[in-house]
């Protein structure tokens, strides 16, 4: 049997701001010097690394947070995941290398927007 909570009950409605050490609640967020013009980084264990040049609270900070908590929804449901050899998306496992991955014959610098899991 499902019985809904009381209505009376004090919970706050605190709306969450992104900054501080978290990209979202649950979501660790560092920020660091990241190589090669990268600007963030979705980590396996469920973080993101954005780059200390990305200002803190800007429009350009929310649409990388964006991008890069798609990356981590893609990992959690299974559908993107990777290691220092591979990108494996959508079941299909793809090798990568020095910067750059094989698709679909082709060697592509990673972060490339020709990728499917970047076109988001």
């Amino acid at each position: 049997m499902f019985k809904l909570p009381n209505n009376n009950s004090k919970m706050s409605k605190k709306r969450f701001k992104m900054g501080g050490d978290q990209a979202a609640p649950g979501v660790p967020l560092v920020r660091k010097k990241l190589d090669g013009g990268v600007r963030a980084e979705a980590n396996q264990d469920g973080s993101i690394f954005i780059d200390e040049s990305v200002v803190e609270g800007s429009d350009e900070e929310k649409l990388i947070l964006t991008h890069e908590m798609k990356h981590l929804t893609d990992m959690k449901i299974g559908r993107f995941k990777y290691d220092d050899e591979s990108i494996t998306w959508d079941g299909n496992k793809h090798p990568r290398s020095q910067g750059k991955i094989l698709y679909d014959g082709e060697w592509i610098q990673e972060g490339s927007k020709e990728f499917p899991w970047e076109k988001h």
